[in-house]
């Protein structure tokens, strides 16, 4: 998976949903209430809590589950 495709998936987090994200060979991370954070110029793609950010490395992810 490359930033733009992942990026495009995670377009339904909108404040109100939760985040899963399982990666190859890494622990799996979960993101309550997620929000999609617009793209930057560093081009990385990132979603917060509100609290924190956690930046995605779309090349490791190997799934995500939106709820």
């Amino acid at each position: 998976m490359n930033a733009e495709t992942l990026r495009t998936a995670l377009t339904e987090l909108n404040g109100q949903r939760d985040l899963r994200v399982e990666f190859d060979h890494a622990p799996e991370c979960s993101v309550h209430k997620a929000l999609l954070i617009p793209a930057e110029e560093d081009g990385l793609v990132k979603v917060t809590d509100g609290e924190r950010v956690y930046i995605l490395e779309a090349s490791k992810v190997a799934w995500i589950e939106i709820g």
